[in-house]
Order: structure tokens, then sequence, then C-alpha cells
């Protein structure tokens, strides 16, 4: 039993490898025989693992972080060994109930006493009255002037650069946009590199999209010419970020680049508490970076959340939310006129590694902070990489209540007349079928797989809808009705593992949904499916 009541499942352990490389590593280890002195309390579980050195080594992990520890000269985080014995926990029969040893209980008190001075701190922030100790106060109010008066210097580099900007998109107007995929890339990278002089990175990041849309393909100059109008009203609204409502305002330095401090969102927004379900994860890699985007939504307020985490290029961001997951916390929105992004602050509930109820700790983590499941909202079978895993206690899994296309639609259009930059945003679709577009069932068929490929059940209107196929592409359409939504041209998820899943069936799909179309990323067959990444291409 974890703490929260249960064990995790296998897809859920493997959900927190770094890598592919990792899981499988990690799947070598699972069963009884390379492990000994194992044992679980107060939700924390140890073991010592033989390997290639003479000495076993010492593997101890907190489930209520996850947190792990290892004696190995792995740098990958968790290690293989770690993972393992997760999935030997979580796969194989119940640890003994035992004492932690010595080098196991040493990390897991230093932790739960940091646990306990971060929580006081938490509650100190927050509880704080702003005339508490004059020469506090005195302090604090030095600290806020030297920081307002760096923000206002930054903003005024902005200003400048969104001034530049716009002399150069006037400049690109009155040549033409005809000649601009003559130009080269040159003169976009030199106008981006002028706003990450400005302090100004979100207009930089739109700059570098620009040059990229010269060459996808047809209609080019039409797209270009509306991102230059959003680029317009982004720097244009900035320089006059004074006048707009708050909320808007709030958007607008986002957009460009102006980020709150976690630490003092947590301490001063209001929170809002509920049991929130994870519905989705997705993380890109730009080389330097590995950023993570996990979505959650409130099962009783129904507001969307998004959670960001960051780690170093080729290392898994720590923030560890396996899909399906409900979370009972206190999450802070970051202000904007459609609040979406948020910070995950205190959780509660945690139980002991017998399930019994215990008092749950405050923590505040740290931006990528990791966090255990707080219950299950579903059991799946093991993953692919875990051939052969049994299935691990908890409810039955329960798919989230959805919307159908046209309602999807509506949501997205509300959420753009507040963010008129905002690129997507997060729906539950329920009853949609995956349609293909002809050009791949062409392909399909020529590599002798039989057109459709419906499985039983999947009959009426349903499979109708299956078998139709998409001339401008991938669709989700509604089954048995007369909406389909395209998949945008830029999905990278695989298609063709979510029409078999669908055989024709209607499913329930969670993903983004834009301007440029639909982005599945999460599929409920009985229990939550992430779907892998696709080698196909949906567009130009």
């Amino acid at each position: 039993m974890n703490w929260q009541g249960e064990r995790w499942t296998a897809e859920q352990v493997l959900a927190l490898a770094p890598d592919a490389a990792s899981q499988k590593a990690g799947g070598k280890l699972s069963s009884p025989a390379p492990w000994s002195g194992t044992g679980v309390r107060d939700g924390a579980l140890w073991g010592l693992c033989s390997g290639s050195g003479s000495k076993p080594y010492q593997t101890v992990i907190d489930l209520s972080g996850p947190a792990y520890r290892c004696s190995c000269p792995s740098r990958k985080f968790p290690c293989k060994h770690a993972l393992g014995l997760l999935l030997l926990w979580a796969t194989e029969e119940p640890m003994p109930d035992a004492e932690a040893p010595p080098w196991a209980a040493e990390w897991l008190t230093g932790r739960r006493e940091r646990a306990e001075r971060e929580a006081a701190s938490y509650a100190g922030a927050q509880g704080a009255d702003a005339g508490e100790g004059a020469a506090g106060a005195g302090d604090d109010g030095a600290a806020a002037r030297r920081r307002a008066d760096r923000i206002e210097q930054r903003e005024r580099r902005i200003a400048a650069g969104a001034t530049e900007l716009e002399q150069r998109l006037t400049d690109l107007i009155r040549d033409g946009l005809a000649g601009a995929d003559r130009s080269g890339y040159a003169q976009w990278d030199e106008t981006a590199a002028r706003m990450v002089d400005a302090q100004a990175p979100g207009l930089a990041a739109r700059v570098r999209e620009l040059g990229a849309i010269t060459t996808s393909g047809a209609g080019w100059p039409s797209r270009l010419l509306e991102e230059c109008a959003l680029l317009h009203l982004l720097s244009e609204g900035f320089q006059r970020v004074a006048d707009l409502p708050a909320p808007l305002a709030a958007t607008a330095r986002t957009r460009v680049g102006l980020t709150t401090d976690t630490a003092e969102l947590l301490a001063t927004a209001e929170p809002v508490r509920d049991d929130w379900l994870v519905l989705g994860r997705q993380d890109s890699d730009d080389g330097k970076l590995t950023t993570r985007r996990v979505w959650l939504r409130g099962e009783r307020t129904g507001r969307m959340a998004l959670l960001l985490s960051f780690g170093a290029a080729g290392r898994a961001p720590e923030l560890a939310l396996p899909v399906g997951l409900v979370l009972d916390a206190d999450l802070a929105y970051y202000p904007a006129a459609r609040p979406l992004r948020a910070a995950l602050g205190r959780r509660y509930g945690t139980t002991n590694g017998g399930g019994a109820p215990t008092p749950a700790v405050a923590s505040t983590p740290e931006p990528a902070a990791a966090v255990a499941p707080a219950r299950s909202a579903g059991a799946d079978a093991a993953s692919a990489a875990h051939a052969g895993a049994t299935r691990a206690a908890g409810a039955p899994a329960q798919a989230p209540p959805g919307v159908d296309v046209s309602t999807a639609l509506a949501a997205y259009g509300t959420a753009l007349r507040d963010d008129p930059w905002l690129d997507a945003w997060p729906v539950v679709l329920s009853r949609v079928v995956p349609v293909p577009d002809a050009a791949a069932l062409e392909a399909l068929a020529d590599a002798g797989a039989p057109r459709g490929g419906q499985r039983g059940g999947g009959a009426g209107a349903a499979t109708e809808s299956a078998t139709r196929t998409g001339d401008d592409g991938w669709q989700l359409a509604d089954a048995g009705g007369t909406f389909a939504l395209p998949i945008d041209p830029r999905c990278t998820s695989n298609l063709w593992q979510l029409t078999a899943i669908s055989g024709g069936a209607p499913l329930t799909v969670f993903g983004e949904c834009g301007h440029r179309g639909f982005v599945p990323l999460t599929v409920w067959n009985g229990a939550p499916v992430a779907l892998t990444s696709g080698t196909h291409r949906t567009g130009p």
C-alpha cells in the first residue's frame, strides 16, 4: 500500500523514468532476485540491489516526494535501481513492514526535517502581518523598492525593443510580403537577437516563429500577415500597458517575457484547493532545456490548470505526475486575463506506508519539485516496457466528463476573447472517433493493411465516422454527428495508436484545441493511455 492507500501501477512508476533506456533497465531489476533487505514503512521503501561491485547498492525512496537516493554512480534521476525497487513494490508481493536501516533512516529523517522547516516558512509567509517587526518591515520595504526599480528598468528596455520591433514590422509591410521568403532567416534571427538584448524573450520567440512561416508551405503569406498582426498587437499593447485592464495587462507582460516569482505567488495568491485530475503530460526539448507541461482539471471547480517544470537538456524534469492520478492540493494561478498556468502549493491527505491516515504536512515545492500521486483515478495494466507486471489494486478507472466538438471550439473562442495571443486551450472531448486522412489510408493500403480496420463493437454511426477519410488531413469527428475537428498539422502524437485504440468506436480524448486544430495527448480506454510520439506527418 502506498502513502495514499494503494500501490502504484507499473505505468505510473515508468512515467518517472528519465528515458526509455532507464525504463528497460529498471524493468530488468523489478524481480525479487537482485534485491535483499527490502522494507516499507511510513511512506518510504528501501532495499539493497546486487550489482557489478562487491557491495550492493543502497536504494531508498520517499514516496511523499517522490524522492530517491542510491549509492550507485548513475547520473540519471531516478536511476535504474530506484525504478526497479518501485516496480518490485508496485507489482510483486507486499514488502515487509520493517524498521528502516540506519543508512536509509538518516536520509529520510533529514528530508522530513527540511519539509517541516519549509512548511513553517510557507505558513509564516501566508500569515505574515504587514505591521510585524518594524526593522523587518523596513528591510522588506527596501528590498521591494529595489525589486520595483529593477522591474521598471527592464520594462523600459522592453518598451524600447517593442518600438524597434514596430519599425521593423512597418518596413516589412511597406516592402511587401511577397519577397519575404527570399530574404532568408538571417533577418529574423537578427531581429530576435535584438529582442533578447531588450530582455523580451517572449517577443524574440514570436519573431523566430515568423522566420519559419515562409517555409511552411502553400498559403504562407496569409499566415505571415496574421502572425505579424498579432505581434504588432502585443508590442503596441505592452507600450500602453498602463491603460489596459489589470488582467489583460498581466497577460501582456507575461507574453513579452516578464514572469512572476513562484515563491511570491504562493505566498500572496488566493489558493484554489481541489481534487486535481492529471489529464495529460508532454515533454519538449530545445537542446538546452527540457520543459514538462502537466495539465490538470479540478473535480469540483471544473477549472483547467497547467503546471510547468524544467530540467537540464537530456534530463527529465522532476515534476512526476502520471496521467490519471488525482491530487488533493492547493494551486495558485498566475495572474492573467484567462488564468491557466498555476504553481503547486500545499498538498493534503498523505497516509503512511501501511495505508493508515496521518496528518498532512504542508510543503512549498521548488519550481521543479516532484510530487507523488495522491490517489489513483484508475488501475492500469503494466506498460509494454514492463511486460507481465501484475495489475495494481485501486478503484476502477473512469474517463473524465467531456464535451462535443462545437462546445470545445466555443471554449477556445471564449478563452481567445480574453487572450488574443493564445495558441490553444485544453479540452476533453467525449464520444469522438479518429478519422485518418486519405493519403494515410492509401499508404496503409499500399503496405498491405486493410482499410478501416474496425474491431467488434464499432458498428453504426461511430464506424461510419471512422471509415470516412479526411480530405484535408486527420480529424476527430463527433460520433454520429456532423462536426469534426482537424488535427493540428504540427501534431507529433501517434495518430495510428489512437485509431487502433478506437477501432471505430467513440472515445474520450484530452488535448489542446487551437486555431491550427486539435492535438490529442491522452485517450481513455478503460484506463488513461498517454499517446506516444509518432513518425507521421499530418500536413505540410
